[in-house]
């Protein structure tokens, strides 16, 4: 830790007395290398709520000076590279929010467990390979997410009933061989993802959590192998309804007349041979959740995008495609999509901090489109449900909007467009996608355009994915939201009653048999080619959509 340096940020926080203070990106990297870590300026400003340090590899420690920061109710500390965190961090009992994820940590401090106000703990990204005992004491607990880590077991009070308020539980991604049967004392679990995992078996009183609404085992070898096929298949309901007939009928094996017995057992076996032909007929019905990719090569016309090498600097990850099929007329379809677009936000693109995705209405796509830079009193967008605007002018309105929630909601976390501004902070150019008409038609990772805003209308659309940080980051994104999009278009097929629910004509409804059609999706690949017309990259290539779920089919 340096001395006394007063960093700029830092003294605009002490000076207007803010009760947030997020340092990001290359330049606060550079200087924390230069400094040997953040300045001891820091822990003095004991106003704060909100403290963010991220992306900023050269940060590999927190000072226990941390402790000072009495107040503080939101730590973010992502995507840099930490080894360890201080046992001091307990004294922050104000502490509701506490993110450290991508990072390298090996082991947690054992004074997370003195949070008691903590709400969500992420650490997914990391090198763990246990979770401290203790976690019980936090009882308001919501969300846990340690996916990506190298953790074997759970510690056994995390399956405690003080846990009454723990509704997310995240843990691919790991080397868990076992879950406990306590895991039913959950009383809140809606979300429980423990896809990629060693798990052998899947406790039957699993069946007996409450609230539970989605669980993700995929990607474990289980002994079951019919259990294994469901959790690939399957709706949660009908793994649940599996998991709870076995736990009946281990029960009864335990005691009982052998006469009675037998009799259920007769009754149990005619259920599930009825049970495994509906499950059967399930597993082919959820197997016709079919992607066809159309090549470039069968589209003569295939939209193209040009990557400017002025992107290298700011964001220089792009991946595009176009996608066909996908039902946003009936009832909700559209917010659904929407929805599901907002939690990958949140979750796989990490705020947007790792990614971030732009989907338009291909029909109102001029190209061949170019992904290029322009100052920002240069750049011009029509953001979504806004006036035409510089990018200068959009940044300053939204952070007079931040400003006005602060004062209206008495809290210094902002949502919405607001909370991604700082992701631009020190940039001289921003990145923006510009069709054929010299129009900006999305300003990664703040807005898309209304010029090409979808709607219930839109038949065609064009999915753009862009990334500070790898290009197979943009893939595995792309992936995600393809697979999502088929997830959801089969939902909306499978719920026809919804179909004109919204109050359009009924000559707009679809039939029947036009919505069993609309459940496949046809992805067709979007060339990247640079300045001089080389290759970078097309997608979808062979070797994306590649992951295996029996009710995903490429062809």
């Amino acid at each position: 830790m340096t001395n006394m340096e007063m960093w700029p940020e830092i003294e605009k926080a002490a000076t207007e007395q803010r009760r947030e203070l997020v340092l990001q990106g290359g330049g606060v990297d550079k200087r924390i290398s230069s400094c040997g870590g953040l300045p001891s300026s820091l822990y003095s400003l004991q106003l704060l709520n909100y403290l963010e340090v991220s992306q900023c590899p050269s940060l590999t420690e927190i000072h226990v000076e941390i402790k000072h920061l009495t107040n503080l109710q939101s730590l973010v500390l992502c995507r840099n590279k930490l080894t360890s965190v201080p046992d001091v961090i307990g004294i922050l009992k104000s502490l509701k929010v506490l993110d450290l994820s991508v990072n390298n940590l090996k082991c947690l401090p054992q004074g997370i467990t003195q949070l008691k106000e903590l709400n969500t703990l992420n650490v997914s990204c990391n090198c763990l390979e246990a979770l401290p005992g203790g976690l019980s004491q936090c009882n308001k607990l919501a969300t846990i997410n340690v996916s990506k880590n190298q953790i074997t077991t759970f510690p056994p009070d995390l399956f405690s009933e003080r846990l009454d308020l723990l509704s997310t539980l995240v843990a691919s991604d790991n080397s868990l061989q076992e879950l406990s049967g306590e895991i039913c004392k959950l009383s809140a679990l809606k979300v429980l993802d423990l896809s990629n995992n060693k798990l052998s078996e899947i406790p039957s009183d699993l069946s007996d959590c409450p609230k539970l609404k989605e669980i993700n085992f995929k990607g474990n070898k289980l002994s079951d192998k019919r259990l294994e096929k469901m959790v690939n298949g399957c709706q949660t309901k009908s793994i649940l309804e599996y998991l709870r007939g076995k736990g009946r009928g281990r029960r009864d094996e335990e005691g009982g007349d052998s006469d009675k017995k037998k009799k259920q057992q007769q009754q149990q076996q005619k259920k599930k041979k009825g049970k495994v032909r509906e499950e059967k007929d399930e597993v082919e019905e959820l197997n016709q959740m079919v992607v066809r990719v159309l090549h470039v090569s069968e589209a003569p016309t295939a939209l193209t995008v040009k990557v400017n090498a002025e992107v290298k600097d700011v964001r220089p990850y792009l991946v595009c495609c176009l996608v066909r099929g996908m039902s946003l007329k009936p009832g909700n379809a559209l917010k659904r999509f929407l929805l599901a677009q907002t939690k990958l936000h949140d979750d796989l693109c990490g705020r947007r901090t790792i990614a971030t995705i732009a989907t338009h209405d291909a029909q109102l796509v001029k190209g061949p489109l170019v992904y290029d830079v322009r100052p920002p009193t240069q750049l011009k967008v029509v953001p979504l449900g806004r006036r035409e605007m510089t990018a200068v002018e959009l940044i300053r309105q939204l952070h007079l909007e931040a400003d006005e929630l602060r004062k209206q909601k008495k809290r210094q976390n902002v949502t919405g467009l607001h909370k991604y501004l700082q992701l631009l902070e020190g940039k001289s150019v921003y990145p923006c996608l510009v069709d054929a008409d010299g129009d900006v038609i999305s300003f990664p990772p703040i807005t898309n355009s209304e010029k090409t805003k979808i709607k219930k209308t839109t038949t065609e659309l064009l999915v753009e994915v862009t990334s500070s940080t790898s290009l197979q980051t943009c893939k595995d994104v792309m992936d995600a939201l393809i697979i999502k999009m088929a997830e959801l278009n089969k939902f909306t097929v499978e719920h026809q009653e919804e179909a004109g629910s919204d109050g359009e004509e009924d000559s707009a409804r679809q039939p029947a048999a036009d919505a069993e059609t609309s459940s496949q999706l046809i992805v067709q690949q979007v060339r990247t080619v640079d300045q001089d017309g080389n290759l970078k990259v097309v997608y979808p290539s062979k070797t994306d959509l590649s992951k295996e779920f029996s009710n995903f089919t490429v062809i």
